[in-house]
């Protein structure tokens, strides 16, 4: 046969289409895609069941996974077999034949398209929807345990008579529920409908009626469950009234019913209940009429009752009965609100006490002798004196403490003190080079604490450590020093495998270990490294050498992070903190429960109320909230963390909390009870900053009990901007050693002050007793100045010690050069009557990069001193010598002198004197430049003395001659 195609013999090859070669080559990668997403799904669950197990918290994983996997299924379930039954039902109505015209011939075409598929497609569409809804109800898991568990609060809202727990744990899950019945009823309308119109059961152009009777009745049936679900949201809504937010001028996010909700939207409510009621049963009917009629006029008459009952009628009330007299109106539901709050937030036992303002005690040597027993004052701000623990503590670069310390109390020959603490912690920043192995085997943890009194410094405005040196010692004894688990250990370390670890460095060499805690997920099996390398996205996991038998992983290191895994529940305080416990460094971390639902209790949202000037500048700081928005609060457990296992231990501390009840049973045993504290830890525990915070916060307002003063608004206050800063932001609660007019000795006490509304003089002082070994634990004192009497705020107090002409020369010369003056905590201390107030300056000066303290400004009622020592201050506002001990002067100041030769030699030995200071505080120390400068140490100390003497001398020529009498 003649040749027609040009081209070679042999099979052909259909254009477009791949090679038998390339289609399995194709098919392999789609497989090995396949599977890479499944491993990696594979990975993410495989590594959180492990490190759930490595924390014995397995149980947490498996409930919340099988609760979410449930409510996936049961939710998703329902969805998908109610959408898909009512498809396929519209589908079995059909019209046996279609009408002839242009639009049904034109639905023939997709009709027949779609036949071969219709199975398929139902499946398609039924489990699309059920994955979706599935999803959406998995996210419900804490709302699911909390009614399934929920305990009794025992209290009763005052308008229904319901028990908080009903708004606290059962209407959420209620209204969860009504939801989704929305969701479901409105997916099937569509769903059907779109399959009616399809087959020709509902028609828009086709002449004869627009829908078939079948059409008609599933329709109207699927219309009556909606208007039906609505009746149920009527109901429900009568009871949301009580937990229902909105703005009020006087309470700002109220919660509860006013005068118009009682008198307007609560009767509305009951009336629209009973309109859908009848609505709903009108739809139904339609089954048996086959006639709309009825069930649209019904509709009809809802939605404009819904209009003139449940808008336009209230705001007549609201406009006409209650703005007219609105305080005589809202004065019976704001004493509800007044009530709730204060119960909700525990602020109701607060105790107020009208507080002078002035002075009962004429004679300055009493007042004196007073501060000693009224306060210990602190002098060291944890806030600010970091880079000083970090220049003269840090030994090795790659350690360092946080930006903030803590402040805690340790006994000392049996009497406790304020004690400045930090953690010397792992700093991957400053090792001598970075790579994987150095990051995640050598240098793994920091090690050892540091400890400084709170009311001392040394001669040269240094903290007096109480604790010390590599390894630390001092007076906390012995303990485990190395730290693994920190505030600032946020990698993973591969540890306790074939690869040494740096443990510390001495003079002599560079010690190593091998970890040896159980902490971890161990890398021995092969699984779990391919997970790991994973799920951390590192391939060397999975072939490095430096892993081997006894290998552990460690992640999830800070404190915050491993209370808030183990317990997803809680709302966790922004200030972990660290002690030295039964010999051991824990961590320990307040943890928090948490509602919404509390009827008549007015919102507020944790983000707001716990912000102040150290979550400013120190993100870390901030809480760690679950529900930002709540309207109760409790202080209900107290965690810790090992800071060398990383073990986590949950304690009740709240034994009376119904919310940390219902978590209990949801999460049985993870909760260890409030017997099991050991009476070492219980020392170390203290108020939670975060709690008191959120607690003035409300006071500012309801620390009035009274409705129509509530109402007027003249007792509201603020709190104040922190005066140590121009940030604007609100002052951070003090810890500090005192005691209040009516306790007898001195407690661990948190504090804060309060300023009138707009204005800066103080209208009250607050403080909490934070020791729990005391009986008055968690009892908050409120002292109420006058509002006759004008006592300075500490803005004011700012103000004055910078204005002052003496003070502001002396703050100039502290500045000169390239130094900076920094201030610390300005403490607020109630004494006979008046408010003392003290606060340290710190200067960093010249090359010096930490602060020294160098000077302590005080003052009561008017007078101010500016002193080396805060003992000498109080003796300079006093006027008089107190009866204690004055320590050594603080900062090494030149005596006063006129002879301006003396003057400059002894300006030149003190430069001298700090020079040789930094020299030997530097990491290493230099020994030459300490030498340089002890040589012009003596040589200027040489220099004046010998101007002194010559000054002497002449002095003693130019006396008088004597005229010999005695």
């Amino acid at each position: 046969m003649p040749d027609r195609g040009g081209g070679p013999t042999g099979p052909r090859i259909r254009a477009g289409r791949p090679s038998r070669r390339a289609r399995a080559l194709l098919m392999t990668l789609g497989v090995l895609a396949v599977l890479g997403m499944v491993f990696t799904m594979f990975a993410g669950f495989w590594t959180d069941w492990q490190w759930y197990r490595s924390v014995h918290y397995s149980s947490v994983f498996t409930t919340t996974l099988w609760t979410k996997i449930g409510l996936f299924f049961v939710f998703g379930l329902l969805m998908a077999v109610a959408v898909g039954l009512n498809i396929w039902l519209a589908h079995r109505l059909r019209p046996p034949l279609s009408a002839m015209s242009m639009e049904q011939q034109s639905l023939d075409r997709y009709r027949m398209g779609i036949a071969p598929y219709k199975t398929w497609l139902l499946l398609a569409v039924a489990s699309l929807v059920g994955l979706i809804a599935g999803a959406s109800a998995a996210g419900q898991w804490r709302t699911w345990l909390m009614w399934v568990n929920g305990v009794p609060f025992h209290q009763k809202d005052p308008q229904f008579h319901l028990d908080v727990s009903f708004y606290a744990f059962d209407l959420p899950w209620y209204r969860f529920l009504l939801g989704f019945g929305f969701a479901t009823a409105i997916l099937c309308l569509i769903a059907a409908a779109l399959t009616h119109y399809l087959y020709g059961g509902l028609r828009v152009t086709s002449p004869g009626a627009r829908a078939t009777a079948a059409a008609t009745g599933h329709l109207s049936v699927l219309l009556g469950v909606f208007v039906a679900l609505k009746a149920v949201a009527y109901w429900l809504d009568r009871y949301g009234l009580a937990v229902k937010s909105s703005d009020f001028k006087a309470t700002g996010n109220w919660t509860g019913l006013r005068y118009v909700d009682a008198n307007a939207y609560l009767p509305a409510k009951t009336i629209l209940f009973c309109i859908a009621v009848i609505c709903a049963l009108l739809f139904f009917a339609t089954l048996w009429r086959r006639t709309w009629q009825l069930p649209v006029i019904g509709f009809g008459l809802m939605v404009l009752s819904a209009i003139l009952i449940g808008g336009l009628y209230p705001a007549i009330v609201q406009k006409f009965q209650v703005q007219p007299n609105e305080q005589a109106k809202e004065a019976p539901y704001v004493q509800k609100n007044l009530k709730a709050t204060r119960e909700a937030y525990g602020i109701d036992d607060t105790e107020v006490t009208e507080y002078a303002g002035k002075s009962t005690t004429a004679d300055r040597t009493t007042l004196r002798d007073k501060v000693g027993d009224t306060a210990s004052i602190r002098i060291m701000d944890p806030n600010v004196v970091s880079p000083t623990f970090q220049q003269l503590q840090q030994i090795k670069a790659y350690y360092g403490f946080p930006t903030n310390l803590d402040v805690d109390r340790y006994a000392k020959d049996g009497k406790e003190q304020d004690t400045v603490i930090g953690l010397r912690e792992l700093n991957l920043g400053g090792i001598p080079k970075n790579n994987w192995i150095n990051d995640h085997f050598r240098y793994t943890h920091g090690y050892g604490a540091v400890a400084a009194k709170g009311t001392e410094a040394d001669a040269e405005g240094r903290p007096v450590f109480t604790e010390k040196n590599l390894p630390s010692e001092g007076s906390l004894g012995s303990y485990k020093q190395q730290i693994y688990y920190g505030e600032k250990t946020t990698t993973y370390s591969i540890v306790g495998g074939p690869q040494k670890e740096v443990d510390y460095s001495d003079n002599e060499r560079e010690k190593t270990t091998s970890y040896r805690g159980k902490s971890g997920v161990n890398l021995d099996n092969p699984v779990n490294r391919a997970a790991y390398a994973v799920a951390f996205n590192e391939p060397q996991i999975l072939y490095s050498g430096a892993i081997g038998k006894g290998s552990r992983i460690l992640y999830n290191r800070t404190p915050k992070e491993r209370v808030e895994a183990v317990a997803p529940w809680l709302t966790i305080d922004g200030d972990a903190y660290p002690a030295v416990v039964n010999h051991r460094i824990q961590w320990i971390v307040d943890a928090y429960t948490t509602t919404n639902g509390y009827p008549y209790a007015s919102r507020t949202t944790l983000g707001d109320t716990t912000a102040d000037s150290l979550t400013a500048t120190n993100n870390s700081r901030a809480v760690v909230a679950q529900q930002n928005q709540v309207n109760y609060i409790r202080n209900s457990v107290k965690a810790t963390v090992d800071a060398y296992t990383g073990e986590v231990e949950l304690y009740q501390w709240d034994t009376a909390d119904p919310v940390l009840k219902t978590w209990m049973k949801a999460f049985p045993g993870t909760v260890q009870p409030r017997a099991d504290i050991s009476a070492d830890l219980l020392e170390h525990l203290r108020y939670p900053q975060d709690l008191f915070k959120v607690q003035r916060e409300l006071l500012t307002r309801y620390h009035v009990t009274d409705a129509q003063t509530f109402l007027s608004g003249s007792e509201v206050w603020e709190v104040p901007d922190d005066p140590s800063n121009d940030s604007g932001d609100a002052v951070p609660p003090y810890y500090l050693t005192m005691k209040m007019p009516d306790q007898s000795a001195q407690a661990f006490s948190l504090t804060t002050t309060f300023t009138p509304n707009g204005r800066d003089n103080l209208s009250a002082f607050m403080a909490v007793d934070s020791d729990p070994g005391t009986s008055g634990y968690g009892k908050i004192r409120l002292l109420k100045l006058p509002a006759s009497t004008t006592v300075y705020g500490p803005k004011q107090v700012q103000s004055q010690f910078n204005s002052e002409s003496d003070i502001a020369e002396t703050i100039s010369l502290l500045s000169r050069g390239h130094s900076k003056v920094e201030y610390g905590n300005l403490l607020t201390v109630p004494l006979d009557g008046g408010l003392l107030y003290a606060e340290p300056v710190y200067v960093r000066g010249g090359s010096l990069k930490y602060p020294l303290l160098r000077k302590v400004l005080v003052t009561y009622e008017g007078r101010t001193a500016f002193e080396n020592t805060l003992d000498e201050a109080l003796d300079k506002v006093f006027g008089v010598q107190g009866s204690t001990t004055t320590p050594p002067k603080t900062g090494n100041n030149p005596p006063d002198t006129g002879n301006p030769t003396v003057r400059e030699a002894l300006d030149d030995a003190q430069k001298a004197f700090e020079a040789g200071q930094e020299a030997l505080g530097k990491p290493k120390p230099d020994w030459s430049a300490y030498a340089k400068a002890q040589a012009d140490l003596e040589a200027a100390l040489k220099r004046a003395e010998e101007a002194q003497a010559k000054a002497d001398k002449a002095a003693g020529g130019d006396k008088a001659p004597s005229d010999g009498k005695s």
